[in-house]
This record gives structure tokens, sequence and C-alpha cells, in this order.
């Protein structure tokens, strides 16, 4: 007599879904790797993503990711965002990194520690089309060590 397993798929399904459901609302995700850690001072990463929609709020968050061996508990960078008309804002941006003692915030791997840092929340572009965000690093030092990736999500937030 054949064993009858329909129940199995039924609960893969399931589980599949419950993954999916749970994954962030992203509309843009891209990390960049730092060539050998070491992230010169004119190595200016830069981003494009596209806003369809100027009523739904956003989240803007920035992916950092450092070895143990990076000299400082925090990470300033210069942020430019341009509009689609070209419009440019430039801010400098604190990202810590570490507590005062210096355990690592952030979910850590081996020697690695990644950190998703909220630079905009709730925010709303104003008009549609492709924006571009550019980050270089503003430690005060040409090559900065221990610095693997720097990225940048757009994610939908719920309203307030």
């Amino acid at each position: 007599m054949a064993k009858n397993n329909s129940s199995i798929p039924g609960v893969a399904l399931v589980f599949m879904l419950g993954l999916f459901a749970c994954q962030p609302n992203n509309v843009f995700q891209d990390v960049r790797d730092i060539p050998e850690s070491r992230w010169n001072k004119d190595n200016i990463l830069s981003y494009n993503f596209r806003i369809e929609d100027t009523l739904q709020p956003y989240h803007v968050l920035l992916n950092v990711r450092n070895t143990s061996q990076y000299n400082y508990r925090n990470l300033f960078l210069f942020i430019e965002t341009t509009s689609p008309q070209g419009n440019t804002v430039r801010d400098t941006f604190e990202c810590v990194l570490a507590d005062e003692r210096g355990r690592w915030y952030g979910k850590g791997w081996g020697d690695v520690y990644e950190n998703e840092i909220p630079y905009r929340q709730f925010i709303r572009f104003p008009r549609t089309g492709t924006y571009s965000i550019e980050i270089q690093q503003a430690m005060r030092t040409n090559n900065l060590k221990h610095i693997t990736d720097i990225g940048v999500i757009i994610r939908k937030a719920k309203t307030q």
C-alpha cells in the first residue's frame, strides 16, 4: 500500500511563506566590498536607486561591516544625496559601532560584525525617478583599515 505524503509539501510551503513574510520590505539594497578592507578617503561609493511612490514613507539605512581589529568605536561618513533634478544634500554622519567598553554592536560571525544603522527614517522622496547616494569615509586617515563593506538599504516604512 502506498503511503500518502501530500501533507509534507503543504508544510514546506507554509514554512517557506513564513520565511518570506518575515523579510524586510526593501525597495533597494546594495552592499559594496572595500578592497583589502582598506578604505581610501578618495574611494567614494555610489549607489543609484529608483523611487516610484512619493507618498510612501521610507527608511534609509547604512549597512556597515567591520572586523574586530577596527581601531575606533565609530565611523564618520560624508553622505551626499542627489535627487533626479540634480539637487544635492551633503551630510556628515556618525555610525557608532561599539560601546564605551569596546564591545561591538550588530551581528557578528567570526571576525566580522555587521550593523544596519538608521540614516534617515520616515522620509518621503519628493519626486519619482533615480536618486543617488555617495558615501566617503571621513575619519581623517587616508587608508581606513578593517572596514570590509558598506551598503545602502531603502526600506518601505510602515506609517507612523
